[in-house]
């Protein structure tokens, strides 16, 4: 089977837990909002107040440095601040001290203009890539042609199920139809699946050939408690009542600033990741 297991979560804590019911973790991804929430994080705002940034920053290094020692191997995402404004530039510079801080580290940019740029560069300096808050295929469609060149399994992208799914389209579409359209390409581009609602929608993603799922620590206990089964060639899922995502042809020969990469799903998300960052900052 192909599909690797990611956790996604700040708290080191339901890293050691997850691998007590798995036995194993092939990484974990990590966001500002994730990390904000986790006890650790809370318990000092509790006690202490709000960091610095020196502060938070710092914590944040601990964390993964933690999470790096429960998991030597693993992928690790780590996610540069990033609002609106934030140019390229200051991302890269994020960056560059980010990917220094565990050796299997994956930065997270937000399919945003200048963080498309800042990735671009990134990965021409040989940095491993997770790109993130990706909400429909045209997006997809831009990071395959922003990243030509790189090996495969140095970039990452991650459609975000659960949101389509609150809002009442069928998310598993979005990563059907991505990995429907990656077969065109090369395969540099690795499709990792986020933001799930249900173990349902964990177990249709695996069939749907999705590289990576990473899942919240309730859904990985739930898939422990279900044996850790995998889904037979004769698993459907395809609930009633939710709006389709139709495939898209795109052509992935083109620059990728030729793409409309603006997506509402995805300026909201940021937009609460930048919420909830700047909530523990003084």
């Amino acid at each position: 089977m192909q599909t690797k297991f990611f956790l996604d979560s700040g708290d080191p804590k339901e890293t050691a837990e997850s691998l007590k019911l798995l036995g194993f973790l092939d990484g974990q991804t990590t966001n500002p909002t994730y990390f904000i929430k986790s006890p650790q994080v809370q318990e000092r705002l509790k006690t202490r107040g709000k960091f610095s940034r020196e502060e938070i920053w710092d914590s944040y290094r601990k964390t993964i440095k933690e999470i790096e020692s429960l998991i030597p191997q693993g992928s690790i995402s780590v996610e540069v601040y990033a609002d609106k404004n934030t140019s390229a530039e200051d991302m890269l510079k994020q960056a560059r001290e980010l990917f220094l801080w565990t050796p299997h580290a994956y930065l997270k940019f937000p399919i945003i203009p200048e963080g498309m740029k800042a990735a671009a560069q990134a990965v021409k300096e040989g940095m491993r890539v997770n790109m993130t808050l990706c909400f429909n295929q045209e997006q997809a469609a831009a990071v395959y042609a922003m990243s030509r060149g790189a090996s495969k399994g140095q970039v990452y992208i991650s459609p975000f199920i659960g949101r389509h799914t609150d809002a009442g389209a069928r998310g598993l579409d979005l990563i059907r139809n991505i990995i429907r359209m990656y077969k065109q390409g090369d395969g540099h581009v690795l499709v990792l699946s986020a933001s799930l609602r249900s173990l349902d929608q964990f177990y249709a993603a695996i069939a749907a050939g999705t590289d990576i799922i990473t899942a919240g620590f309730k859904y990985i206990q739930k898939w422990a408690e279900d044996g850790k089964k995998l889904p037979g060639p004769d698993f459907v899922y395809n609930p009633e009542g939710f709006k389709p995502i139709e495939y898209q042809e795109f052509d992935l020969n083109k620059d990728w600033t030729e793409f409309n990469i603006q997506d509402d799903m995805t300026d909201k998300g940021l937009g609460q990741f930048v919420q909830d960052w700047n909530n523990a900052i003084s």
